[in-house]
């Protein structure tokens, strides 16, 4: 089977998105007309990753996330200033036929959306997570009850055991019991414009969840000055409130290893494998 044929069994699985779509979702290395030796799925198309899909024997990598380091993740380099390490990253691609191919708004735009729903099928939240759409109109994220509640320096070990981290960052008191999650998109200054015309920030709305009874979020990115200001306040006025800071890629790396499942079942006579890029992060602790 070519890899062509490959994606496009992946594309008629996922919601079209219509004639008109023009976003990042693409080849972004690589000949999709050659025969497909082997898939890896991964969240990031690291340099780690690709010596590991060469090594797999693998030729196509399916990644959530850019390849050459820019937002709008086209297949190459076009600042004015030259790149060595996009050069020596092209160069290994190209030396051993590695085609990249990004889902990213497809993943999305899937129901149920495919990141989520790995997140919560491989922390083993999903038996207790419940879909919330937020009246003011802002991404649809989820809320979970856990059975019990548990520290959150325990919610945070045992997420950075699923994920597989070196580390994480948290806002709030290590030992606080907690037992209402919500699991948000990333606390940006993004802009939600109103029906009545006003408009609203995400990351503040966020707030509201908050205080209907929500113990800790798991954000993807976040700014310091609106959510996690007000969940500062809240803990020096006694609340147990916290967040933990996974890290963008920590994150959502879930949705990639359940990308292997699905995957799987759409092409059975190819191999899949998984393939955490890992903690890009390290940590110095101040003794």
């Amino acid at each position: 089977m070519k890899i062509k044929e490959v994606i496009d069994r992946i594309l008629a699985y996922h919601p079209d998105l219509g004639p008109e779509y023009h976003g990042c979702d693409d080849y972004k290395s690589g000949d999709p007309d050659i025969e497909c030796t082997g898939i890896v799925t991964a969240i990031s198309p690291t340099i780690d990753v690709i010596r590991e899909t060469i090594r797999l024997g693998a030729n196509l990598l399916i990644v959530h996330e850019p390849t050459f380091y820019t937002s709008t993740d086209e297949a190459g380099w076009f600042e004015s200033f030259p790149n060595s390490v996009y050069e020596e990253k092209k160069a290994l691609l190209d030396t051993h036929g590695i085609v990249i191919w990004r889902d990213h708004d497809h993943m999305h735009f899937h129901r149920p959306d495919g990141i989520f729903e790995g997140v919560l099928r491989y922390t083993g939240w999903k038996a207790y997570a419940q879909a919330v759409m937020p009246p003011y109109g802002g991404f649809g994220h989820f809320w979970i009850t856990l059975p019990e509640p548990q520290t959150v320096r325990q919610v945070a070990e045992h997420l950075m055991q699923c994920i597989g981290m070196n580390g994480c960052r948290y806002l709030g008191r290590a030992d606080d019991l907690v037992q209402k999650i919500a699991i948000v998109g990333h606390l940006d200054p993004l802009m939600l414009p109103q029906p009545d015309g006003r408009t609203l920030e995400y990351s503040v709305q966020i707030i509201g969840d908050m205080e209907q009874g929500i113990d800790l979020i798991l954000p993807g990115e976040t700014i310091d000055w609106t959510t996690l200001s007000y969940l500062r306040d809240a803990v020096e006025l006694g609340r147990a409130k916290a967040m933990i800071s996974l890290g963008h890629f920590n994150w959502e790396t879930l949705g990639m290893r359940y990308a292997q499942d699905w995957i799987s079942e759409l092409v059975p006579e190819i191999p899949v494998t998984y393939v955490p890029a890992g903690d890009m992060f390290h940590y110095f602790l101040n003794q």
